[in-house]
C-alpha cells in the first residue's frame, strides 16, 4: 500500500494505491477518503500503451547519452550565439515541485534567462497578481475547513461540482448538516454547481467587477470594519471612490434583477462568516486581475480574512500550480517567492545557488513566448508535461510558432500528442505512480506524490532529465541523488535570509532525512524552523507589503477585448467537463470516463439554436476570427441567451476540428498575461452532414477520411463517431480502411436509403463494426458492446447485427450519468417516473450517486426536469 496524491485538480486529494486499485486516503485532510470519479478511475489510466519509453531524435530511437548531449549543446550554442533569452522553457502544473525547482535553477540561475513559463499562466496568473497587489504575496489565506465553517459560501466563476468535485461535496455535506448555511453561485451559466445554490446570479459575461464594486459600495454603508481598515490596510478611500455604484445601476449593467442583487448584497453584509470561492470564470479574462481585486476589496473592507469561516479563496486548477509558483515557475518570478525585479532578491539567489548569471528581468509569458517562437526571437524551446498546441489560445498560430522554431525539445510520458509532432528531441518522462516528489494544493498544503510503479522503459524523472542536461553543460550544483535532496535545497532557500519578509517559508522542513521525506505527512505552509505550520494567514492583520498593510486596489471595470457583433453574435465560454481532464492524455485512456461525455459539444440556449438553425443532437460549426471547430449540439434552457459553452479537451489526436482554443483570441490581461478564454465572439451554424457513421472495434481505428470524427475508448475497445458532407464512392473500401481488413466480412447495403452496415469477424468473434446512415445511427451502444463480449456470434446474432437492432426487445440505459456504477439517464428517468423524488431515493434504487457523488447534481437536474414535465 502506498499513500500518494491525485494528479488532477488543485484540491490535492490523498490517494491510497494498492494491488486492487486506488481508493481515497481517509487520513488525508483534503478529502478524508473521498475521491471524484476521475480520481477513482486512476488505476484505469496507468497502462503502458501509448507511452514514450525511450528518447527520440528526429523520430528515431536514441540513447540518453546522445539525447542529453544534443539538448545541452544546442541550448548552449543558441544562448552563446543569440543571448540567453533566445532559449525558453514551457512547463506545467503537472510537474512536481522538485521538477519545477531544477528547471528554474538551470534557466534563471545558470543560463540567465527568465523565459520559463507554465500552463499555470492559463489558469492562475490573474489570481497570483491580484494577491500580490493586495497582500504583497501570492498567498491563499484560508483552508478547506473554512468552507465548512462559513455561513455564506459565494462561488464566482467556478463550476466546482465538475471541476473541484470533492470540495463541492464537502460544501454540500456541510449544508446538509447545517441547512441555515447559504450558497450563492455567480456564473452566466446555470451549471451543476447551481444545484446547491440558494441564489444563482446569471450575470452578463464579464461584469463580475461591476457586481463586486457595487457590493463594495453597499458594504461601506452596511458592514464597514473601521478598526480593521484603519489598522491593517491602506487605499480604501480610493477604492470606494472608483467603485461608487448604486444597487440599481449594478443590476442594470450586470443584467440581473434588482431583487436578486439586493438579496445577495444583504446576505453578504449581514454574514460575518463568508467565504468567496473563485476560479477560472474570474481569472481567464483581460481584466482578471482587477476582478480578483474587486473580490479582495470586499473582504478587506469587512475585515473578513484569515479567521475561521471567512476569506477570499482562489481554487487552483492544477495539482501543483501552487508548488510551481513556490519555486518561481512563472516568467515574472524567482524561486522561493523572490521577485526578479528586486536586486536584493537576485543577489540572495546568486549567493545561495552560487549561480553565475541570475536572470535580470522578467521573461516572456506564455502567449508572448509563443509569439517570440513565431517571429524567431526564441530559437530553442523545451516543453515539459503539457500540450500547449491544444491548450493555448489561437492554437493554430501556436502550431505555426512551434513549426518555425529551429530546435524543439519535448519531455512527456505519452508517445504522441499534438505538441510531440513538432519535437526534434522527445524525452521519456515518468508519469503519475512512477514519480516521486511533492505537490501543493489550493490551501497551501504540501503532500507527497510517491512512487508505487517502476519507471517503464528508459523513462526518467523530469528533475533528473534537467539536472543531467545542466551537468552536460558544465554547470555545478545539480548533483541531486534523490528527490529528497532537491526538496531540502528548495526548503532551505525558502528560509534563506527571509526573516519573515516573504510569506513562503518551509525552512522547518529543510533538514528532513531521506526517510523523513519519504514519510512526510500533508502539511501547510508556512512552516518555519522551530515552528508549527500555519493553517491561516493575515488573521493578525499583518501582510507582506513593505508597511505590512493590505492594499485596496481601485478597480475600474473594463469590457472584454472581444465584443460580439452582427457577424459574430454569440459569446463562447470554454471549460472542463466532469469526467475528463485537460487534453485527454490521461482520462482518455478510460472507457468508463469517456462514456459520460464522448464528443465535443456546444451548449446553446434553444432560442439561440432556433436562430442559428441548429438542432439537438445535430452538428454545428463554430467560427471565430481565429478559427473554427465542429461540435455536437446540446440545447440548454439553463444557458444564458447570447452565450454558448464548449469544452476544451479534444485535440487533433482524438478528433477532427474539435480544438476549442483554435477559436480563442490571444487577448491577455495586461498585468498577469492570462488569456481571456471565456469571451470569444463566435458564429454558430449547422454543419450540413450528408451522412453519419458509428464504428466500434477491439483495436484503435485509423482516422477516417471525413469532415468530422471523434475517437475514444469504449466497450469493447474503441469507438468512432463520424460525419461528412460528401459520401464516399465506395463504402466497402471506406469500411476496410477504417476497421481493418483481416477476417471475415458481413455487410448490408441499401444505397437508396443511405444505410450501410459492415462487420468484421475472426473465427466467429466480432472484431469491428460500422453503421452508416443519412442522419442518425440508432444502434444501441450497450447492445453492441454485449455482442463484442460474446466468444462467437451465431446466425441470429449476425442477422441482428446487420439489422442494427437486438433480436429481442431490451431496455437501453441511455447516456451515462453515474460513471461509478454505470447507470444511464434512461434508467434514472424511469426510476423518477416510478416515484423516486430525491437524489437519495434514486441512489437507493439504482446506486447512482452513492459513491463519489460527482453525478448527484445531474441526477437532481433530471428529477427537476421530470417535475416540470408533469407539473
Amino acid at each position: 500500500m502506498t499513500r500518494t496524491t491525485c494528479p488532477y485538480c488543485g484540491v490535492g486529494c490523498g490517494v491510497v494505491a494498492e494491488s486492487g486499485g486506488v481508493k481515497g486516503d481517509a487520513e488525508h485532510p483534503a478529502n478524508f477518503g473521498k475521491l471524484c470519479v476521475k480520481g477513482a478511475a486512476l488505476a484505469e489510466t496507468i497502462g503502458l500503451e501509448d507511452r514514450l519509453l525511450a528518447p527520440r531524435i528526429e523520430g528515431r530511437a536514441a540513447s540518453w547519452r546522445e539525447a542529453t548531449a544534443l539538448v545541452a549543446s544546442e541550448f548552449a550554442r543558441v544562448a552563446a550565439e543569440h543571448g540567453p533569452d533566445a532559449v525558453a522553457f514551457y512547463v506545467s502544473g503537472q510537474l512536481l515541485t522538485e521538477d519545477y525547482y531544477v528547471v528554474n535553477k538551470l534557466a534563471k540561475g545558470f543560463l540567465g534567462t527568465a523565459n520559463v513559463d507554465t500552463n499555470s499562466r492559463l489558469c492562475m496568473a490573474s489570481s497570483v497578481a491580484g494577491h500580490k497587489r493586495a497582500f504583497g504575496a501570492d498567498v491563499v489565506p484560508g483552508n478547506y475547513e473554512d468552507l465548512e465553517e462559513a455561513d455564506l459560501v459565494v462561488l464566482v466563476g467556478s463550476n466546482a461540482a465538475w471541476c473541484h468535485p470533492v470540495l463541492y461535496q464537502r460544501i454540500a455535506a456541510a449544508k446538509a448538516n447545517r441547512p441555515s448555511m447559504r450558497i450563492v453561485v455567480i456564473d452566466p451559466r446555470r451549471t451543476d454547481t447551481c444545484a446547491l445554490a440558494d441564489l444563482h446570479l446569471a450575470l452578463r459575461p464579464g461584469s463580475d467587477a461591476v457586481l463586486f464594486n457595487g457590493l463594495l459600495t453597499h458594504l461601506a454603508a452596511k458592514a464597514f470594519d473601521a478598526d480593521f481598515v484603519a489598522r491593517a490596510t491602506s487605499g480604501s478611500d480610493e477604492a470606494l471612490a472608483a467603485a461608487s455604484l448604486t444597487l440599481e445601476k449594478t443590476a442594470e449593467i450586470c443584467g440581473l434583477a434588482p431583487g436578486s442583487v439586493t438579496l445577495f448584497f444583504d446576505w453578504f453584509a449581514k454574514t460575518t462568516k463568508t467565504v468567496t470561492l473563485y476560479s477560472q470564470g474570474i481569472n481567464q479574462s483581460t481584466s482578471g486581475v482587477d476582478k480578483v481585486n474587486s473580490i479582495l476589496n470586499c473582504h478587506l473592507l469587512t475585515g473578513r480574512i484569515g479567521r475561521p469561516g471567512m476569506g477570499p479563496f482562489s481554487l487552483t486548477g492544477q495539482p501543483n500550480a501552487m508548488g510551481g509558483r513556490e519555486v518561481g515557475g512563472l516568467a515574472n518570478q524567482l524561486a522561493a517567492h523572490m521577485e526578479i525585479e528586486n536586486p536584493a532578491h537576485r543577489d540572495k539567489l546568486a549567493r545561495f545557488w552560487n549561480a553565475p548569471r541570475v536572470a535580470q528581468r522578467p521573461g516572456l509569458k506564455a502567449v508572448d513566448l509563443f509569439e517570440a517562437l513565431h517571429d524567431g526571437r526564441v530559437k530553442a524551446v523545451w516543453i515539459m508535461a503539457t500540450n500547449p498546441l491544444v491548450s493555448l489560445p489561437d492554437s493554430n498560430r501556436a502550431r505555426e510558432a512551434l513549426a518555425a522554431c529551429p530546435f524543439v525539445v519535448v519531455s512527456d510520458c505519452v508517445s504522441n500528442n499534438d505538441t510531440l509532432r513538432y519535437a526534434d528531441v522527445a524525452l521519456p518522462a515518468t508519469g503519475w505512480g512512477e514519480k516521486d516528489g511533492t505537490v501543493t494544493n489550493s490551501e497551501r498544503r504540501i503532500s507527497r506524490q510517491r512512487r508505487f510503479l517502476p519507471a517503464p522503459g528508459e523513462a526518467r524523472d523530469d528533475w533528473r532529465i534537467v539536472a543531467d542536461v545542466a551537468k552536460a553543460m558544465g554547470f555545478r550544483g545539480f548533483d541531486f541523488a534523490h528527490a529528497a535532496a532537491v526538496f531540502r535545497e528548495h526548503a532551505a532557500l525558502s528560509g534563506f535570509e527571509n526573516d519573515s519578509e516573504r510569506a513562503f517559508d518551509i525552512s522547518g522542513l529543510a533538514d528532513l532525512t531521506d526517510a523523513e521525506y519519504d514519510a512526510l505527512m500533508p502539511t501547510q505552509w508556512p512552516i518555519k524552523r522551530g515552528q508549527t505550520a500555519q493553517a491561516r494567514l493575515f488573521g493578525d492583520g499583518a501582510f507582506f507589503t513593505p508597511d505590512r498593510r493590505a492594499r485596496f486596489v481601485p478597480v475600474t471595470p473594463r469590457p472584454p477585448k472581444g465584443a460580439t457583433t452582427c457577424e459574430r453574435p454569440l459569446t463562447l465560454n470554454t471549460g472542463r467537463v466532469r469526467d475528463h481532464w485537460h487534453t485527454l492524455t490521461r482520462t482518455g485512456r478510460s472507457a468508463r470516463l469517456s462514456a459520460h461525455v464522448f464528443e465535443p459539444y456546444v451548449e446553446i440556449h434553444p432560442e439561440d439554436a432556433r436562430r442559428a438553425q441548429v438542432a439537438e443532437g445535430g452538428l454545428a460549426r463554430l467560427t471565430s476570427a481565429q478559427g473554427e471547430m465542429i461540435a455536437r449540439v446540446r440545447l440548454a434552457p439553463q444557458q444564458r441567451r447570447g452565450c454558448v459553452f464548449a469544452p476544451m479537451h479534444w485535440s487533433d489526436e482524438n478528433a477532427a476540428k474539435a480544438r476549442v482554443n483554435a477559436l480563442v483570441a490571444p487577448n491577455v490581461d495586461p498585468i498577469s498575461g492570462q488569456p481571456e478564454s471565456k469571451q470569444t465572439p463566435v458564429t454558430v451554424a449547422a454543419f450540413a452532414a450528408g451522412w453519419v457513421a458509428l464504428a466500434f472495434s477491439r483495436e484503435r481505428m485509423a482516422a477516417p477520411p471525413a469532415d468530422y470524427w471523434v475517437s475514444g475508448r469504449a466497450r469493447p475497445g474503441w469507438r468512432l463517431e463520424i460525419a461528412g458532407v460528401e459520401a464516399p464512392q465506395d463504402w466497402e473500401n471506406f469500411a476496410r480502411r477504417t476497421l481493418g481488413s483481416e477476417g471475415d466480412w458481413i455487410a448490408y447495403r441499401d444505397p437508396a436509403s443511405g444505410a450501410h452496415r459492415f462487420a468484421r469477424l475472426i473465427e466467429g468473434r466480432l472484431e469491428a463494426c460500422l453503421y452508416v446512415a443519412r442522419d442518425h445511427v440508432a444502434a444501441s451502444h450497450q447492445w453492441l458492446a454485449d455482442l463484442f463480449a460474446k466468444p462467437a456470434l451465431d446466425t441470429a446474432d449476425r442477422m441482428a447485427l446487420l439489422a442494427g437492432r437486438p433480436r429481442e426487445a431490451r431496455a437501453d440505459d441511455g447516456p451515462l450519468v453515474c460513471t461509478c456504477f454505470g447507470v444511464g439517464r434512461n434508467r434514472i428517468v424511469a426510476t423518477v417516473a416510478a416515484g423516486a423524488a430525491t437524489v437519495e431515493e434514486v441512489g437507493a434504487l439504482t446506486s447512482a450517486g452513492t459513491n463519489c457523488g460527482s453525478c448527484k447534481a445531474e441526477i437532481g437536474n433530471l428529477i427537476a426536469s421530470r417535475r416540470l414535465v408533469t407539473a
